[in-house]
Parts: C-alpha cells; structure tokens; sequence
C-alpha cells in the first residue's frame, strides 16, 4: 500500500459524510420549494398574475418588491418561483425585485431583527433593502435590453 493511501480514503469518506449530511439538512428547503411551486400551479392562475402584475413598469417593480419583502425566503426558492412567474407571463422588471427583495428586505423577521440590532439599524436596512431591490431591478433589464 502507498504512503498516505489511508489518509486519501478517510478524507473521502470523511467528505462524502458530510456531502450527505448537507444534502439531509437540504431536503426540507428542496420539498417546501417542490410544494411551494405546486400551490403556485394549482391555485394561481396566469390570468391572476398578469391582473396583479398588469405590464405597467412603475407599479409592477414596487408590487414585486413588496410581495418579496413580505414573503422572504432563502435565495434557492425565490430563483424557482421567479422561473414560474416568468412561466406565468409576470414581467422579467417584477420577477427581477421580487426575488433580490425575498433576499433582502425582512418584514417577517423585522421584530426580532429590532429587538437585537435596534429598531433604527432595522428599519435602515430594511428601507435600503426596498430601495436597491427596485434599483437593481431596474439595471438588470436595462442591462438585458428587456425593458420596453
């Protein structure tokens, strides 16, 4: 046997370990996604969306920003729903805020952000938040050539 032949297999099964633990800790973030997507195909309809989110530029960056900030999430599942409201006809302005302000802006978890790091740091955050979520909304389909 080589030097260092046990060392290379215990670092693999050593990895491969924790590659299966982190896929376990993962499961539950990947089924809420799975349901997530099937509520969103079962019960809201593209005729909904395209009501919500009625093409006009302005209205439908600030809807995306609040709906993303009022839901917050992880960034795995909000790049899925986008896939789908994109699917759905919602426009690439409006998918775009509303999956940086998923990740971004904390309105579920602004008390217990207030309570730790202060109310004024919160809302500071949270307000910075909204306005680069609508930002880099806007940069990205410019950048894309998408807006019309």
């Amino acid at each position: 046997m080589a030097p260092g032949r046990d060392s290379r297999r215990d670092r693999f099964v050593a990895a491969t370990r924790k590659a299966v633990r982190s896929l376990w800790n993962a499961l539950p973030i990947l089924a809420s996604v799975v349901l997530l997507v099937g509520l969103l195909r079962t019960y809201v309809s593209p005729a909904m969306l395209r009501s919500v989110f009625g093409g006009r530029s302005a209205l439908d960056v600030i809807l995306g920003t609040g709906i993303g900030g009022v839901s917050t999430g992880n960034a795995i599942t909000s790049y899925v729903i986008g896939g789908e409201l994109l699917d759905r006809g919602v426009s690439l302005l409006a998918v775009t805020a509303f999956v940086v302000s998923w990740v971004t802006i904390g309105v579920v978890q602004f008390p217990a952000e207030a309570s730790v790091l202060g109310r004024r740091f919160a809302i500071a955050r949270n307000v910075t938040g909204a306005v680069l979520a609508v930002l880099v909304s806007v940069v990205t389909v410019l950048v894309l050539g998408v807006l019309a």
